[in-house]
Parts: structure tokens; C-alpha cells; sequence
């Protein structure tokens, strides 16, 4: 029922989203515009974006027809507004079509690119070739999602040992598997920094794996927000080096009872440290970009240190089930009912969380199921959802295991209570006195004063310890799986950014309408294509410019073009459109269509006084934007 409900109010929360709220910034306009058509030229290229960026090497290049860069000087924000671009143009520019190519990266840490064009005088062929696909789809980008996989795993197994140790118990920090644990876990995150600082540059900016040594890129990543993240992470893990060392003779002090206070100081240095590594993801990530960041960042901290508790100690906790080394001990049934507790509270506290970033990031029913991220986060909470199903079932042999492990003494006490002998006691003697006589004769083991009745408990401890085992196993399998859809969760753009970005495409049409139309007479040197370009392609006033090509894509000198355009379900027109001669191309700056819909286009193309050919092609006018 706890589960059905936790799911429920999941759903109930994305069906309920709110305001908008966005990770992974998207374009959401520029001047020019796309395939917009400048009769002067401009002097500059800007871009806004829907939420600050930062900018890497070449973050801003415009490009000529002939694939010459036009823009000598870096990108700029406008004016301090940290969500624009801005790039100053050279003073004389060529007629044709230019390409905008933009790689930035977002406010979370993440580098999104694009890329578009725009023409001065009239449209043309380019010579400008940019690179599309996502920087997660490059040798680099992939390599970095491993070790960001690997650096979540050694935060979980750093934060939960140290976390079994510090709360459930103490003397666990003296086995051989949790030291293991430990050590594995400070690895594991160092290593996975170091990498992930070195290979920051070349996934921000689509390099080879190779410049990941570059001297310049490497202090560019220093001052970036990433960059600075992973070395406050970096120091930290030096400082969490001292701790360890220094956690084997606090945890000994406080098994002896010498130094209580002292105990109290370790457990909460302990408690920082882990705080401090999970800032650094949060810092980095998601939840400083968007909306509420103040309630975002301490969210992502807890649902972190939660996984850590929850998994890692988990793998702690199987591991000393299994244990059976030189001088080991089973671990005491009271420290499994304590971690099963914890773990208890950290998996309420990683639901919790977990629902706070699902609606901070999905928003709708919609979203949740068409697009990427969320369809791995059904995935993810369907994975969870096994999982608490499973720590059911090890919650109840948890329960069943310590009720057992109090029976032997009770039992032990009462069958040897008969045979006590009285003793005399000095007045004033502590009471502990008898306490610690009834600890001596609890401890007999059996055969020696006890009774053999002890023994069926004993085997029933031992079968729910092997139960126990199993499960706990099993759930840590699964834990490893929660665990690497949340890492790929982290570098996939949110959805209610890419629902933003799609509605945005939805609703905004295309600023042009370009038809490219093939004409053939049949004749030698009397073939070629029309390129008829409207703009804006909507109700009421239009640009129309149109362009002769010859078979061979170089511009053709005609002697007359003509278009007209009817709407043939509405039966409106013919409309001449009235092209003059501009010398080079043909056009009118007047053309008015009054309503929306498929429009066919009758071009007529002559290239001699007796030599004509009329084709036809369709366009949609959109209704008149406001």
C-alpha cells in the first residue's frame, strides 16, 4: 500500500505541473532569424537562449557562402544578460546565404549546439559544412558518461560504508570487506574526477580525446563552473583521506566507551564531508539551473546522500553477510535492525526527493511519455518500485532474525535462574553487581548450563541470516541498476526543456518558405530549377524573390519569369505576383495573399523569345502571426 501510494503521488504530481522550468537551455530567438532575407548588411549576429550559457572555443562563428568566417572577434553576452550571444560582423559583405554555427554550454553543465542561416541580398549555395549530433554521441562524450557512472558508484559505496560504520555499527570498521569498501569508494571518486576534470574540455567543445592535456583547455575547465566543481570535489577527497586514516582509533575510543564526546565529533565531520561531496554534483547539475534552485539544491544533495546511504550500505551489509574470514563475526542482529531502519528512512527520503525532481522536470503526462527523459524515468521508478517490493521482504527477515536473537538469552537465564546461588552483598555495593553475574550466566554457552532448547532458535537464526543474504543480494543487483539510469538521467535533457523547445517548433513557423522547382524544355541548355523564396510565407504581405539556376547549379540570366499563385479550394486567383527584374534575380516587395492555406505556384520560365516552359509546385501559407 506504502508503495501504491508513493506512486500515486508521483503521477499526481506530474499531472499537476506547474510554471514553466527548463534545464539544458534551448535557442529561443536570434537576429537575423532563421532564413530570413536582409536587404542591407547586418553588423552583428544575436542570440538568446532560455537560460544563462556560458561560452567555450568558437562558441560564435558566422560563415560566408564561401565558408570564410565573417565574425573576427569571440562571443560576448548583451549588454551582462548571461542568456545571449552576441558576435560583431565584418564591414563588407558579399551577397548569399550565411551559417550561424553555436555550441554553448547551459547553466547545468551541459554543451547544446545548433546551427542555422540567414541571406543578404538573396538566398544562394553555401560551401559551410557544420557538425550536428549531440556532444553525448561522440568518443568523448561517451567515455565521460562512464567515469560520471563511475564517480556516482564511488560516492555510494564512500558515503554508505561509512555511513554503516558511524550508525549501525562501530566495530564493522575493523572487517576486512568494509575497509575494502571504504577504500574502493575514495578510489573510485578520485580517479573518476581527475578524469572527468580532464576530459571536461574536449566534451564541452566536441575535441579529440587526445587534447584533454591541453594547457589552455585545461585552465579554461578551472574556470568554469564544472571545472570548479570537480576541484572543490578534488580537495575535499584529499581532506576525506585524513578522516579515514584517522576513523580506525576514534572508532576503537568510542567501542571502549573512553571517549563518547569524541564519537559524537567523528560522526559529524563524517556527516559534513558527505554533505559537502554531494553539493558539488548539485552545484553542477540540474538543480542549479531552472527554477526554485534554492529548494533544488538541498533536494539534490538529500536524494544523492540518500542513494549513497541506502546502496552503499546495502553492498556493505551483504558483504559482511558473506563474510567469513580469519577472525570474523557475524554481524550482531541489533546492527541489521538498525541499518534496515536507516535504510528505511533514506529510501522515504530518496522518494520524496525523487518526486520533487520529477515534476521539477517533466510537468505533464505528455512529457513523461514522449520524450527521452521521460521514458528513462518510468524506468527508473518502475526499478525502484522492485526494489522497495524487495526490501519488504528483507525488512520482514530483518524483523524475524532479531526476534530470534533475543531468545537464546532469555531462555539461557531462565533455565539457570533454579540453580543460583545466593551471595552476599555489601551494603552499598552497586546493583550493576547482578547485572553483570546474569551477562556471566546469559553467555554459558550451551552444554555448559544451558539448556539444549536453545538450539532450534539458533538454526532459525541461522535460516533467516542465509534469507536474509539472498535478498539483500538481490536488492543491491538492483540498486546497481537504479543507480546507472540515474546517471543517464543526469546527462539527458529534462523534458520540460525539450516539451518547451518542441511546442516552441510547433507553434513558430519557419520565417520563410523556400520551393525549389525543376524545369526541363527538353532542349540543350534550356534546363535548370527555380528557387522561389516568400517571406514571411504568411497571410497578407509577402517578399517574393526567385532565382534561376542552370543544370549545372550556376545562376541563369532569363529574359522573363512569372509567377501566379491560386488557391484552388477557395477558388482565389490567379494573383500575379508581378516580378521585376532585380539583375541576377527576380522579385516583389508587395505581394498580398489573402488567406491561409495550400497554394499552388505557376511559375513560367522563358529563356528565348520562342522558348517557355510553365511548372507548378504547392506551398502552405500560415494565418498571420501576432
Amino acid at each position: 500500500m506504502i508503495i501504491l501510494a508513493l506512486v500515486a503521488a508521483t503521477f499526481a504530481l506530474l499531472l499537476n505541473g506547474a510554471g514553466s522550468a527548463s534545464a539544458h537551455a534551448s535557442l529561443s530567438s536570434s537576429d537575423p532569424g532563421d532564413g530570413t532575407v536582409l536587404r542591407t548588411d547586418p553588423k552583428h549576429v544575436t542570440l538568446t537562449f532560455t537560460e544563462s550559457v556560458s561560452f567555450v572555443e568558437d562558441s560564435l562563428r558566422v560563415l560566408s557562402p564561401e565558408n570564410e568566417r565573417v565574425n573576427p572577434r569571440p562571443a560576448l553576452h548583451v549588454d551582462g544578460k548571461e542568456s545571449t550571444a552576441r558576435v560583431e560582423l565584418s564591414g563588407r559583405l558579399p551577397r548569399g546565404t550565411y551559417t550561424v554555427a553555436w555550441r554553448v554550454v547551459s547553466a547545468d553543465g551541459h554543451p547544446i549546439s545548433g546551427a542555422f542561416v540567414f541571406s543578404i541580398g538573396k538566398p544562394s549555395e553555401t560551401a559551410a559544412v557544420v557538425a550536428a549530433g549531440s556532444p553525448d554521441d561522440t568518443a568523448v562524450g561517451r567515455l565521460y558518461g562512464v567515469f560520471r557512472y563511475i564517480a556516482y558508484s564511488g560516492l555510494a559505496l564512500l558515503v554508505g560504508a561509512a555511513a554503516f560504520v558511524l550508525l549501525c555499527w562501530t566495530t564493522a570498521g575493523t572487517a576486512r570487506p568494509v575497509r575494502i569498501l571504504l577504500a574502493a569508494g575514495w578510489v573510485a571518486l578520485t580517479a573518476s574526477t581527475v578524469a572527468l576534470f580532464l576530459l571536461r574540455g574536449p566534451y564541452e567543445t566536441v575535441g579529440a580525446v587526445t587534447s584533454a592535456f591541453d594547457p589552455a583547455q585545461l585552465g579554461r575547465t578551472a574556470r568554469g563552473k564544472s571545472g570548479g566543481a570537480l576541484i572543490a570535489r578534488l580537495v575535499l577527497l584529499a581532506a576525506t583521506a585524513v578522516y579515514l586514516q584517522r576513523l580506525a582509533p576514534q572508532r576503537a575510543a568510542v567501542d571502549d566507551g573512553s571517549s563518547r564526546e569524541l564519537g559524537a565529533c567523528v560522526r559529524v565531520a563524517g556527516v559534513l564531508f558527505a554533505v559537502a561531496l554531494a553539493v558539488t554534483w548539485a552545484a553542477a547539475e540540474h538543480a542549479s539551473a531552472g527554477p526554485q534552485v534554492a529548494l533544488a539544491m538541498p533536494v539534490a544533495v538529500l536524494h544523492l546522500l540518500a542513494m549513497g546511504v541506502w546502496l552503499g550500505g546495502l553492498l556493505t551489509l551483504m558483504l559482511l553477510l558473506r563474510h567469513r574470514g580469519p577472525g570474523s563475526r557475524d554481524i550482531p542482529a541489533s546492527a541489521i535492525g538498525r541499518f534496515s531502519a536507516l535504510a528505511f528512512r533514506a529510501v522515504v527520503v530518496l522518494v520524496g526527493t525523487g518526486m520533487y525532481q520529477s515534476w521539477r522536470q517533466v510537468g505533464s503526462w505528455e512529457a513523461l511519455f514522449a520524450t527521452a527523459y521521460g521514458k528513462i524515468l518510468v524506468v527508473k521508478v518502475a526499478a525502484v518500485i522492485l526494489v522497495l517490493w524487495m526490501a519488504s521482504f528483507s525488512r520482514r527477515w530483518t524483523a524475524r532474525l532479531v526476534h530470534e536473537a533475543s531468545l537464546p538469552a532469555t531462555e539461557t537465564l531462565m533455565a539457570s535462574a533454579p540453580d543460583l546461588v545466593p551471595v552476599a552483598q555489601t551494603v552499598g555495593a552497586p546493583v550493576s553487581s547482578v547485572g553483570r553475574h546474569l551477562d556471566r550466566v546469559s553467555a554459558v554457552p550451551a552444554g555448559e548450563g544451558a539448556s539444549n532448547e536453545t538450539e532450534p532458535s539458533v538454526l532459525e537464526a541461522d535460516r533467516y541470516r542465509r534469507s536474509l543474504r539472498r535478498m539483500v543480494a538481490a536488492e543491491a543487483v538492483l540498486g546497481v541498476l537504479v543507480l546507472a539510469i540515474t546517471t543517464l538521467l543526469t546527462g539527458t535533457q529534462p523534458s520540460r526543456a525539450a516539451d518547451e523547445r518542441v511546442s516552441k517548433a510547433s507553434v513558430e513557423e519557419p520565417r520563410v518558405k523556400v520551393v525549389t522547382v525543376p524545369f526541363d524544355m527538353g532542349k540543350t541548355n534550356h534546363r535548370g530549377t527555380v528557387q522561389i523564396t516568400l517571406a514571411p510565407g504568411q497571410v497578407g504581405e509577402n517578399t517574393v524573390e526567385a532565382v534561376v539556376f542552370t543544370a549545372d547549379g550556376g545562376l541563369a540570366a532569363v529574359p522573363e519569369l512569372r509567377l501566379t499563385l491560386t488557391q484552388e479550394d477557395l477558388r482565389i486567383g490567379p494573383l500575379d505576383a508581378k516580378l521585376k527584374n532585380q539583375k541576377g534575380y527576380w522579385a516583389t516587395y508587395d505581394l498580398r495573399l489573402p488567406m491561409p492555406g495550400e497554394w499552388t505556384l505557376n511559375i513560367t520560365v522563358r529563356t528565348t523569345d520562342i522558348d517557355q516552359v510553365t511548372v507548378r509546385e504547392t506551398v502552405r501559407i500560415t494565418p498571420a502571426s501576432r
